[in-house]
């Protein structure tokens, strides 16, 4: 099996989502897709043989590894969600003969900028159409900071851009505009290779899962905490080791049945080996104060991540008012939660949305207008997104936008709407969730 034969389908299709009642069963979520992505690249900058378990097969993942194995690295499935990687280490990667397509992958494709551009590498940064719409200057400016150049790029600093990277980078000191788990990553992943120690501020903290896997392999990183934020320093051109990576399961894909559960009539589920890491659980708190029946099971440890199984029962929700400052925790999460919301009592408000209008779509715009089309009433009031609770008629065509959280939250609502959703595109939920709507169907859901 290679990475070729593992990519997502070319072509998309409507489904409809129908009423269900009554989901029940165990279901592990597939691996998590930000730690994926990082075993690949890990992979790749240590010199050796790193080994990965539970790895996630998924089209945006398998783009990260496929350019990894351009620049140089050895990448061999060897079952399913095993993988071997033989990296050449950190300052040998081999320039790429061939443009690095991420498809849809704007974590991989961002994280790998960062380490072309402090390689002294020139490489061609593509992507699909909709990766293409979305900007890449944030992550752009700091590497130029460090002596990378951008030697072409379109409208914007969007895909394709060509990237020359700096064989021996300047270390910096820099303070990300917004808490971004891709801004910091890049910014560290290039500070791999300067010599002398890069720092990073975030004003508020962002998923941390490069900094336990920077640790995890060997580099020499501390993390404080600094005014209600973080300041993560990392000492460059360490001696990376391989070390063996257990994936977790993915909360982003937990989401789906976890709110399925809670607004389908008679459900009981239980989700096993779900991340419970503070910094990206606040979806599980909101859905708590809503009054969700979530309890959590087996807490334990599993790759260096605190995970649990968590049981999930059909619950009365309420609407509450989600701070801000609880966005980055649950950034992915907020186009299912807004399903959540339309099944509550009263009105959900989600401030300080700014962040979703630059995903894989707008996806502020494409929430309110998905749920529009179910008869939902919402409204957008700057950067913050109202929605009213009820009972949704659905009954209406969502459009996905190529965005896979938008088609799945959508699906997720039609299980509990009265007349079901249809959403116009399912293609590209094999970015994240290749076995959704298998896994959702072991459970009890109807689809057609």
């Amino acid at each position: 099996m290679t990475l070729r034969h593992l990519q997502a389908p070319a072509s998309g299709a409507p489904l409809t989502a129908v009423p269900t009642r009554g989901l029940r069963g165990r279901f592990r979520p597939p691996g998590d897709k930000s730690i994926s992505h990082r075993a690949f690249i890990f992979g790749l900058l240590s010199r050796g043989e790193t080994n990965v378990e539970g790895l996630l097969e998924a089209d945006d993942v398998l783009r990260t590894g496929k350019a990894c194995r351009a620049l140089g690295a050895s990448v061999e499935r060897l079952d399913p969600g095993r993988w071997r990687i033989r990296g050449p280490g950190l300052g040998a990667l081999l320039p790429p003969t061939a443009t690095l397509d991420f498809g849809n992958a704007g974590t991989g494709s961002r994280l790998m900028i960062g380490i072309v551009g402090s390689h002294g590498l020139t490489a061609t940064f593509d992507g699909d159409a909709s990766l293409r719409k979305r900007p890449m200057g944030r992550i752009v400016e700091p590497l130029r900071l460090m002596g990378a150049q951008v030697m072409s790029q379109a409208e914007g600093t969007r895909f394709p851009i060509v990237m020359k990277g700096v064989r021996d980078p300047a270390p910096i000191f820099y303070r990300t505009p917004v808490p971004s788990a891709q801004i910091k990553s890049a910014v560290l992943l290039a500070g791999l290779n300067a010599r002398g120690l890069t720092s990073v501020i975030e004003a508020a903290a962002s998923r941390d899962h490069t900094e336990k896997m920077l640790a995890h392999f060997g580099a020499e990183v501390a993390v404080k905490d600094e005014g209600g934020g973080r300041r993560i320093e990392l000492m460059g051109r360490p001696d990376l080791r391989p070390a063996r990576v257990v994936v977790p399961a993915d909360p982003s894909s937990a989401a789906f049945p976890i709110v399925a559960a809670l607004i389908v009539p008679d459900s009981d589920i239980v989700v096993e080996g779900v991340t419970v890491n503070p910094l990206r659980s606040g979806l599980l708190a909101t859905l708590l104060e809503m009054g969700a029946g979530i309890e959590t099971l087996d807490r334990r440890t599993e790759g260096g991540e605190e995970v649990a199984d968590l049981r999930v029962r059909t619950s009365a929700l309420q609407g509450v008012d989600v701070p801000a400052s609880r966005a980055p925790s649950m950034i992915d999460e907020y186009p299912v939660l807004a399903v959540a919301a339309a099944f509550a009592s009263g009105t959900t408000r989600m401030r300080g949305l700014h962040e979703l209008r630059v995903k894989e779509s707008d996806r502020l715009a494409a929430v309110a207008a998905g749920l529009e089309a179910a008869g939902v009433a919402c409204a957008i009031e700057g950067d913050d997104l109202l929605v009213e609770g009820g009972a949704p008629d659905g009954g209406g065509v969502v459009l996905t936008h190529m965005d896979h959280r938008i088609a799945m939250s959508f699906l997720v609502m039609g299980l509990a709407a009265q007349a079901g959703v249809t959403v116009d595109d399912v293609s590209m939920i094999a970015t994240s969730f290749p076995d959704f709507r298998r896994a959702m169907e072991r459970l009890g859901a109807k689809f057609e």
